[in-house]
């Protein structure tokens, strides 16, 4: 059974993890209104993939025999003045995500919550993936520049990211 104070934790993150959601959603809608199709889809997914995570949380915080409780989101920004800045604030967003998921840790630690320590690795190694992908591609924007072609050709690499099984809404992802 959860702790009050740690199920309230994992409360709060099934709320980061949702926002994140909203927010990849927006940066999807932004993508789609600039034409850059192929980005749009990889924020969509990283929406998709956000999503699955909150019901991860969501999930593990009822098998624990403890009450969700769904906290109200705010509205994400939907303007950035350039696709780099649109990474930019992405890999911010995972930084953000990365400190949370570290508190939950301390937390399940500090009141000897084992099976939630073990639970929160997987998240831990999940948001290393998600900066370095993050970093990745804000490095190649960077390199791009202003070059139409550099865009057009990271639009197309883009585009053909398949969708992850978690992300597919597959049970159990």
């Amino acid at each position: 059974m959860l702790s009050e104070k740690m199920a309230v934790a994992l409360n709060g993150q099934v709320n980061v993890e949702l926002q994140s959601a909203y927010q990849y959603l927006a940066m999807s809608a932004y993508f789609e209104s600039n034409d850059l199709k192929g980005f749009a889809h990889w924020m969509r997914i990283q929406y998709q993939e956000e999503r699955a995570h909150a019901l991860k949380i969501y999930d593990f915080i009822h098998d624990r025999d403890g009450e969700v409780t769904l906290l109200p989101l705010a509205a994400p920004s939907t303007e950035w003045d350039s696709p780099m800045a649109t990474f930019q604030a992405a890999l911010e967003g995972e930084r953000e995500n990365s400190t949370k998921i570290h508190e939950l840790c301390d937390l399940a630690m500090e009141v000897k919550d084992h099976a939630s320590l073990a639970f929160l690795q997987w998240f831990v190694n999940e948001q290393v993936e998600e900066e370095s992908v993050a970093h990745d591609l804000l490095q190649k924007l960077k390199m791009v520049a202003d070059s139409n072609a550099g865009l057009f050709m990271m639009d197309q690499e883009l585009a053909a990211r398949p969708v992850p099984p978690e992300a597919s809404g597959v049970p159990g992802g």
